[in-house]
């Protein structure tokens, strides 16, 4: 499946005609007199003393790297659902009030991007997030792009294209040591929308980042596809910290994608596979064959994505992409020329008053299980509801239920009831089996508790687009 994402990529040659790849070869090859004639003696300096510093560590393997938990990592880990955003403002609107204003909107943080490609910029750049109180995931380091992106990671010096884990080494900790003082660093964005075919390498990167870089996210971000064996496959080989896709549903003319729910289904199964969190893309513009979002919009991606498990949730895009790109973008949450668009409010409004206190509810859970009730005909890979211990029965307008359990063993569960609408309002009504709850508390996410209320049915009413959460305790 096509994706925008390409179009707002550097080119492979703008990158290599960057400092990196070429200096840190020289320095380490045996045959480095000749290539050290194509580069700096400072940078070939550079590089031989950051391939020196980590001589001792190429004996180790890289596969025998300790994999942290994702609790123990920026984002993944706390309590706050991480909400992100990607194509930031472009360096000449990077400034103190715009990172203000992306933090006003309830973002955590920012995927790099928007002409940011330089290291000058990307500390500029974590300053102004460090200050507002955001994080980064950097995009187009020429250090991390060459181990693992333009290059593959290899011990074999007759593979075309390669370097070697100890370059990959040095080219990391370059990156780690330019940008690890700073505080709002959450980790480098590996690479976006990699070939399955690119696993095997990938695998080596996360391995070096987690060698050299524990503390650290290695973040990936994975095509648009209706093949399962793509996403396990990436869970089996890369061993990531999280599994995040992109796919855009809200096509021209008011049609949907109908592989959608499809496309959020198997990438649940790989993220419970690996148990590793899921995060999505949600569409804020309108780009060939989509159409611009509404408001309603906006928030429906949310809440089906949170009933499908979600642990995270990224905006695709924050500022607008110029025509100049292709893809007939649209406005996103702020124009090309920097003003607010509806979408911008949209956006500040369900992340400040819904998705952070929601998310904080379900980042902790495990999905168990998402069903469609009252929708016929089913869209492609999805269930029906069936009666459970829980409940009973679901009856009204069609809305998808994502049902969770907490980790501790505990008999509880947590119904996310989201409209499975945008454009009209449902109404439905859920049943607690009397023989298996013992109490029923409706979330609210003002005060962040629980309302508790009798064991009947369960009048629910959703404006498109909305959910609500319940929580059934268990006798």
């Amino acid at each position: 499946m096509q994706s925008p994402h390409r179009t707002l990529g550097p080119s492979r040659r703008t990158l290599l005609l960057g400092a990196g790849a070429t200096a840190l070869t020289a320095a380490a090859s045996t045959t480095s007199a000749a290539a050290a004639s194509t580069t700096s003696a400072a940078a070939a300096s550079t590089t031989s003393a950051a391939a020196a510093s980590i001589s001792s560590a190429a004996a180790a393997s890289i596969s025998s790297v300790a994999i942290p938990s994702p609790d123990d990592l920026p984002l993944t880990g706390g309590p706050e659902f991480p909400i992100g955003l990607f194509w930031p403002p472009h360096p000449y609107a990077s400034t103190p009030e715009r990172y203000a204003e992306i933090k006003a909107a309830g973002f955590d943080f920012v995927i790099s991007g928007n002409y940011a490609g330089d290291g000058n910029i990307f500390q500029y750049q974590l300053g102004l997030a460090r200050t507002a109180g955001l994080q980064m995931l950097i995009s187009d380091d020429i250090q991390i792009r060459n181990m693992s992106r333009w290059f593959s990671i290899s011990d074999n010096p007759a593979d075309f294209l390669s370097v070697t884990p100890d370059e990959a080494r040095a080219l990391y900790i370059r990156a780690r040591d330019a940008y690890g003082p700073y505080s709002s660093l959450a980790g480098f964005n590996l690479y976006d929308e990699p070939g399955a075919g690119w696993f095997g390498t990938l695998a080596k990167t996360v391995a070096v980042s987690r060698e050299l870089a524990p503390a650290l996210l290695p973040y990936i971000n994975l095509f648009p596809s209706d093949d399962p064996a793509y996403y396990r496959s990436f869970v089996d080989v890369v061993k990531p910290s999280l599994i995040s896709f992109d796919r855009y549903p809200l096509l021209s003319e008011g049609r949907e994608d109908g592989n959608y729910f499809h496309n959020w289904a198997i990438v649940r199964d790989a993220a419970l596979h690996g148990d590793i969190p899921s995060w999505v893309f949600i569409q804020t513009l309108s780009y060939n064959n989509h159409r611009e979002p509404t408001a309603a919009e906006l928030l429906w991606q949310v809440n089906i994505s949170l009933a499908y498990g979600a642990k995270g949730i990224q905006y695709f895009t924050y500022w607008t992409p110029e025509a100049a790109r292709g893809e007939g973008f649209g406005p996103a949450l702020i124009t090309v020329d920097g003003r607010r668009t509806p979408r911008y409010a949209a956006a500040r409004e369900i992340n400040t008053t819904w998705l952070h206190q929601v998310g904080r509810e379900l980042k902790p859970l495990v999905s168990e299980s998402v069903v469609h009730a009252n929708e016929t005909p089913l869209p492609n890979s999805t269930v029906g509801f069936t009666p459970t211990e829980l409940i009973s029965g679901i009856f009204g307008s069609p809305v998808v239920v994502g049902t969770f359990r907490s980790r501790d063993g505990s008999a509880d569960r947590w119904v996310l009831v989201a409209n499975r609408s945008h454009s009209a309002e449902a109404r439905a009504t859920l049943t607690p089996r009397l023989s298996g709850v013992s109490a029923v508390g409706v979330f609210n996410p003002r005060t962040q508790t629980y309302r508790a209320r009798g064991t009947g049915p369960v009048p629910i009413m959703l404006a498109p687009g909305a959910a609500l959460l319940l929580k059934l305790e268990a006798r």
